[in-house]
Formats: C-alpha cells, structure tokens, sequence
C-alpha cells in the first residue's frame, strides 16, 4: 500500500530507494554495513517525521488515496456481510453503504461513506459526497437495526455532504437534520468511527453516538481548511494556518472531549497497512460493545442526549 507520495515524506521516500538500489547490488559489492546503517537511519527518520506531524500534515494522510475505506473495513474486519441498499424514497445512493454484518461474537448494522480509488470508482461513489437519499437510505437501517435489537457501527469518512442544487432541492438539510434527531434516540448503542475525513454535515449526518472513535490521522471540523482559508482570506492559500486554528484533529478532539478514544494507525498511517489498522478498530469497537450491551435502554438514549448537549461549553 502507499504508492503516493505526499510533499513531507519524500525525505523518507528517497532514503528507502536509496536502500532498495543498494540491497539489489549488495551481493557483489559487499555494502552489508552501509545498508544497516541506512536502514536505522530510515528507521529513525520515520519515527521523527510522524511522531509530531502538523495539523495540516494529517489532513493530508487523512486523505491519502491509499487509505482503507468502509467497504475495507467491513471486509478486513467482518464475516457475513450482506448489504442493503435504496432509502425508499427515490434511489440508493453509492457514497453511503451499510448493511448487517457479523463482528465476532455480535451482529452489528454497519454505515459508511464509501469513496473511490479511481476516476470511475469515484464518479460512482460521487467522491463519498452523500445526497439526501444516502442519509435516508443510513436512517433507514439504523431503524432497521433498532428493529432487531442489534447495535449500529457507522464510519465517517467524507469531504462533506453534496452540494449540487439537485440535493438541496430533495431535502438536504432535512435529511441531515432528521438523522440527527432520530439518532439522539435510537434505543441501541452506536459507535461512530471517523476513519478518515469527517467534513461538516456531511459527516455530521451519521455521526451522532454513545462513542466517537478516531483515527490518529483523520480530521473532524464543521469547515475544510481550504473552505476556512477562502473565507477568511478570500485564497486557499493560508489552509495551513486555517488547519491550526480549527483544532480539528484527534488530539484536539480529545481535549475538548468532542471523541472519546483515539485509534492507533501503523507508523506512517492507515494506508501503510490496512491489516493492522483494521485490527486496530475491530478492537477498540469491541471493547466499547463490550460496555454499551450492558446499558439500559432508557439511561443509553438519556446518556447519548446528554453527552451531546454538555458540547461546547466556554467562559468568556
């Protein structure tokens, strides 16, 4: 995995090149000592580049094309799965999936945004961007799931809901406002995973739960730095200063107690290693099942409403 390069890795991309070309000669040159030390060198050179990435950096590995997607994780992480499709209104969006699955020992509704890896995929997909009809098609398995007493895992990973004026004119707003309404009282327990972009109402729309896990890499913020950066500058040049001041990734989050547990990624990010950083989530869901199922229903729905109502708070 990782065939793209972004700008702040290519130090470390250089480096391992550089490494690939010398074990192809090593045989006959006899470089054995100068390729382990360049190799602790790369060693080194990585754990120092991703242990203090910037905001901005890690909105760009949020973003990376090689990072697993929904359909990833509920193949890597899932037996069973069948899909469901259409929200009984007008037609079945393709950039939310969902279905049950089997999560170990639980049968578990899963929902996400799906993007694509290609040109194709992504016009498919419509790049992750939901319609309304992806929000009611969500709501409708999340009920589906209320029905059968099986808890709801939904995974956000989106660059924010469409904006084309065909959706507005279906209701987009509603449908994103409807879910949040229905979500705040849905009587089983639901995990929200952000597995890679969380933009706006977009993610917003299948994000409310009893617990917010985050990826260490990912970002979550009512505004894009770039949208941030053309409002507040009129150019998208100062996305990296709009990045800081947003406070939009994990750590951020934590601190102001809007997620309530990061996930570990594999050193350089989730698309280094798909395997691992499946094992990761499948994990850390577990052990938050493994509290959730043991809830009454009445204080789950009252603990839900009150989490997200004590969001926010400030002294002035």
């Amino acid at each position: 995995m990782g065939k793209t390069i972004l700008d702040f890795e290519k130090p470390v991309f250089e480096l391992e090149q550089k490494l690939e070309e010398m074990k192809k000669s090593s045989d006959r040159l006899g470089i054995e000592k100068e390729i382990a030390r360049i190799e602790a060198k790369v060693g080194q050179l990585k754990e120092e580049l991703y242990k203090d990435l910037s905001r901005w950096q890690r909105v760009q590995l949020a973003r990376h094309p090689d990072r697993p997607y929904t359909l990833d994780y509920i193949n890597l992480m899932t037996t069973n799965f069948i899909e469901l499709h259409g929200d009984r209104h007008y037609r079945d969006d393709k950039a939310i999936v969902g279905g049950f699955a089997q999560l170990d020992d639980y049968k578990v509704m899963i929902i996400g945004h799906q993007k694509g890896r290609d040109t194709k995929s992504n016009v498919y997909r419509n790049f992750g961007m939901s319609n309304p009809e992806g929000y009611r098609k969500a709501l409708r398995l999340m009920k589906l799931a209320e029905k059968f007493d099986k808890p709801v895992i939904t995974m956000l990973d989106t660059p924010g809901a469409y904006p084309g004026l065909e959706a507005e004119e279906r209701g987009q707003a509603e449908a994103i406002a409807r879910n949040l309404f229905e979500m705040s009282r849905l009587r089983v327990p639901i995990i929200v995973c952000i597995i890679g972009e969380g933009a706006s109402g977009g993610a917003l729309g299948i994000g409310v739960g009893d617990r917010i896990l985050m990826f260490e890499n990912c970002w979550y913020s009512v505004i894009s730095p770039e949208s941030c950066s053309s409002i507040l500058w009129r150019s998208w040049d100062y996305k990296e200063q709009a990045a800081e001041a947003l406070k939009l990734t994990a750590t951020d989050l934590l601190e102001q107690k809007i997620i309530d547990r990061i996930i570990p990624e594999p050193l350089g990010g989730a698309h280094k290693n798909h395997k691992l950083a499946a094992e990761n989530l499948k994990t850390a869901i577990i052990e938050e099942l493994n509290e959730l199922v043991k809830i009454k229903k009445d204080k789950l729905v009252q603990s839900r409403i009150d989490k997200f109502g004590s969001m926010g708070p400030y002294t002035e």
